[in-house]
């Protein structure tokens, strides 16, 4: 016999105009489930069919999201954030609640659609793992809680002073007490959001100098879950002595290629341009490239510091041809990365990575780099992009929670030998970076050294949903092994089995 499963739920909506909160409205009437409707606005609205309003113009502040919590009196809550109206799938609302009670969720999300102008598209989402920890985190626009948990989650928030962060540090002490369940099934679907920027841009929303404030309660609300998990790190270093070991040269420039005959003769020439008072060379691994790259490397062959390395096998990712090139004999003491998109920002950046090992006595070093067109005429937004998000003090537990550590990088390669890239090629720098930080210093410089070029050959350019989510997940599996990996770190050094 089916329970009854009427006025099970309580609704909390964003205002997204008269029109759209009428149609999500009716749309959630019409299921026969929900029971109070709250609106989170900026100002009451008595044309408004809801039942109570929560007022406020930051609906995920720490304080709206703990009202949520206290204020839900069923056994489940809604809550939708979607930019536009809300149609719900055929039985979808108890699709939702049925996998919420199976699976014991503290909260459960789904795929759903969008309505385009060229109709309606389907947005898949990614299964939520411990090392999602990405604030922008793409639930979709409508998640539902366990209102028993939702209420010992905010109980358990640190603080309701966040006017940023709220959702997230929610997100992240839920997480701590129950699975967070992603139901592959298409039960929604929501309109046109506002134009989107491009992929290639989204991606540099969390290094935004106009978003610092939100960035730093994101980091705050990161760190004190790291805290909790037993995953974050003090900041106690291991020594390094860059000085040790015999190298005939200070320092390697190395660039992987596959395909950029467009690019590869800048990025050769402000290398070997580089102007320093240390013998350097130049490792170009040429990945099989079949376009007249290699031909264009052949064109500097006269110039004893050029080493131009084919793989043997035909396997190798960006990260595989980092290791041949580190593992090589030849590298220098210290190996510094030049994309075969971009260049360095003047003759002088090799140096200033250089001196930052000695001075900074860190395994790794990164630098600042700006945005700019193909041919360097125009910068883009956000512009120069210098991470000061990484502070001595935090900036290895920040790491788990954005998505890049920045360029130009830089290793002391006795240790990065020892560590090694995953022989990929998206998400190697930033998998190095991660397991480098655990134990030893980062460096930073936050000087621009490195021209970062934007054009239509870029990987990372205008990618689909598919390959954001593949490559949102590949992270999010990189963090989480980071994270089982902080946490066994931190056992040992505290003595426990």
């Amino acid at each position: 016999m089916r329970r009854d499963m009427r006025n099970t739920v309580d609704c909390f909506l964003y205002y997204m105009g008269k029109e759209a909160t009428r149609q999500t409205v009716d749309a959630l009437r019409a299921t026969g489930l929900a029971n109070e409707i709250w609106l989170l606005a900026a100002v009451p609205d008595a044309d408004m069919p809801v039942d109570y309003f929560l007022l406020t113009d930051e609906p995920e502040s720490g304080y709206i999201m703990q009202a949520v919590a206290r204020k839900s009196k069923t056994p489940y809550t809604l809550l939708y954030r979607g930019p536009s109206a809300l149609q719900l799938g055929y039985r979808a609302m108890e699709r939702l609640m049925q996998v919420a009670g199976d699976s014991g969720a503290g909260m459960v999300y789904a795929d759903h659609y969008r309505l385009t102008g060229e109709g309606r598209v389907p947005v898949p989402a990614i299964d939520y793992q411990a090392g999602a920890l990405r604030d922008d985190f793409d639930f979709g626009s409508l998640q539902l809680f366990d209102t028993r948990l939702l209420r010992q989650a905010a109980g358990e928030m640190e603080t309701d002073a966040y006017r940023f962060a709220g959702l997230y540090a929610l997100r992240l002490s839920l997480s701590r007490i129950a699975p967070l369940v992603h139901i592959n099934e298409y039960l929604y679907t929501e309109g046109a959001a506002a134009p989107d920027s491009r992929s290639g841009e989204r991606q540099f929303d969390y290094v935004n100098p106009r978003n610092r404030a939100r960035q730093v309660e994101m980091e705050l609300a990161c760190t004190a879950h790291l805290k909790r998990v037993g995953a974050y790190l003090e900041p106690e270093f291991e020594d390094v002595d860059p000085a040790q070991g015999e190298f005939e040269w200070e320092a390697t420039v190395v660039i992987p290629v596959r395909n950029r005959v467009r690019t590869i003769r800048d990025a050769i020439r402000s290398a070997l341009s580089q102007e320093t008072d240390f013998p350097y060379n130049v490792i170009v691994v040429d990945n099989h490239s079949t376009d007249g790259t290699s031909e264009a490397i052949d064109e500097f062959r006269n110039d004893p510091r050029l080493i131009r390395l084919q793989p043997r096998c035909d396997d190798l990712g960006i990260g595989g041809c980092w290791n041949l090139a580190v593992h090589h004999a030849q590298c220098g003491r210290f190996a510094v990365q030049l994309d075969s998109d971009d260049v360095y920002q003047d003759t002088h950046a090799l140096s200033v990575l250089v001196r930052a090992f000695y001075e900074q006595r860190c395994a790794m070093v990164v630098g600042s780099y700006v945005l700019t067109n193909f041919d360097r005429s125009l910068t883009l937004p956000p512009g120069i992009i210098d991470h000061r998000e990484w502070t001595p003090e935090n900036g290895r537990n920040n790491a788990l929670r954005v998505n890049g550590l920045g360029a130009p990088r830089a290793f002391y390669t006795p240790v990065l030998r020892q560590v090694n890239f995953p022989n990929t090629s998206y998400g190697e720098d930033y998998a190095v970076g991660l397991a480098l930080s655990r134990r030893y210093r980062v460096g930073r410089v936050y000087d621009v050294l490195y021209a970062c070029r934007r054009w239509e050959g870029n990987s990372d350019a205008n990618l689909n949903i598919a390959a954001m989510n593949a490559n949102n997940t590949y992270k999010d599996r990189l963090r989480t092994w980071e994270l089982q990996a902080r946490i066994q770190y931190n056992q040992r050094h505290e003595g426990r089995p």
